[in-house]
């Protein structure tokens, strides 16, 4: 393109963007921007009389003491096979990714020999009793917030108290159930 044609260019640019300007003035005259007196939709607010419905609040995951006498190992064992990348459920088996879940019911938390915890299950403390357990294995990161363990859960409470009872199994001296006792305080009845 020669310099004349490259000046027609520009000029056709310049006149393009003058006439929007102007357009925009003119517009602005023969239609006069005015503030509204009240909005066109009116929103009654109550003012600090209606309780808002609150959400529903996160109870926790449901009570499985009373299912655990029922609880199947065998079906525990075949949820396990899951896990069994990172934890070994062997007497004296070696750590992987987890730590060894060799007599886990009833053991303090953060206690496997040889097993690096995240600082948030250490800091957690306790022990994994059965309510512990239920808790853990509904979702591990809601239980324990920055623990290591990347699990999304067992949502089914049957599934639970089965992987609990075959957990309850591999011990040299499983633990007792839980007493009726127990099972009440649980539930609240």
């Amino acid at each position: 393109m020669d310099e004349l044609g490259l000046n027609k260019l520009f000029a056709g640019i310049l006149v393009a963007g003058l006439m929007l300007m102007a357009g925009i003035k003119l517009a602005d005259v023969l239609v006069p921007h005015s503030e509204l007196a009240q909005n066109a939709y009116v929103i009654e607010v109550p003012e600090g009389g209606a309780a808002v419905a609150e959400a529903p609040k996160d109870t926790g995951p449901e009570p499985i003491l009373a299912l655990l006498a029922s609880a199947d190992p065998a079906a525990g064992e075949k949820l396990a096979k899951k896990c069994t990348a990172c934890h070994v459920f062997d007497q004296g088996g070696a750590n992987k990714v987890g730590p060894g879940l060799w007599n886990i019911v009833n053991a303090d938390k953060g206690a496997v020999d040889g097993f690096g915890y995240s600082s948030a299950l250490i800091d957690f403390g306790g022990q994994w009793d059965y309510a512990a357990l239920n808790a853990f294995l509904k979702k591990p990161k809601a239980y324990i917030s920055g623990t290591k363990m990347n699990f999304i859960g067992l949502k089914k409470p049957t599934d639970r108290a089965n992987m609990i009872a075959y957990l309850r199994q591999q011990a040299s001296s499983p633990a007792p159930l839980p007493t009726a006792e127990e099972i009440a305080a649980e539930t609240g009845g």
